[in-house]
């Protein structure tokens, strides 16, 4: 059963009109379907006399290579944060251990 709020939405990636069943604003699907679209284009001028699925997969395996990337970037974003962040929870305990002590040296 299709969900309540899903359309189809065409869109054209190399050259073939593909309908698109989504429950996704169609401005974000065509968005997703152009950038496809893209991917397969730089593909073909990269292996001019491949066939359709070749250069399909050769664009999903660029877009899981962009996917894994960003991935991997989110992770050592986050540690870089986590790491800080205990940096600067340290420096704090520091700092209030040192105005504790002074308080109770008065």
């Amino acid at each position: 059963m299709d969900h309540p709020s899903s359309r189809v939405v065409t869109v054209e990636i190399h050259g073939q009109q593909y309908p698109i069943r989504s429950g996704l604003d169609p401005a974000y699907v065509a968005e997703l379907a152009a950038y496809v679209d893209e991917k397969i284009r730089f593909a073909s001028r990269e292996t001019p006399a491949g066939d359709t699925l070749k250069l399909a997969v050769l664009a999903a395996l660029n877009i899981a290579d962009e996917c894994f990337r960003a991935r991997d970037d989110q992770r050592r974003h986050e540690r870089a944060l986590a790491d800080r962040a205990k940096e600067l929870e340290r420096m704090l305990d520091l700092a209030l251990g040192a105005t504790q002590s002074e308080a109770v040296a008065r």
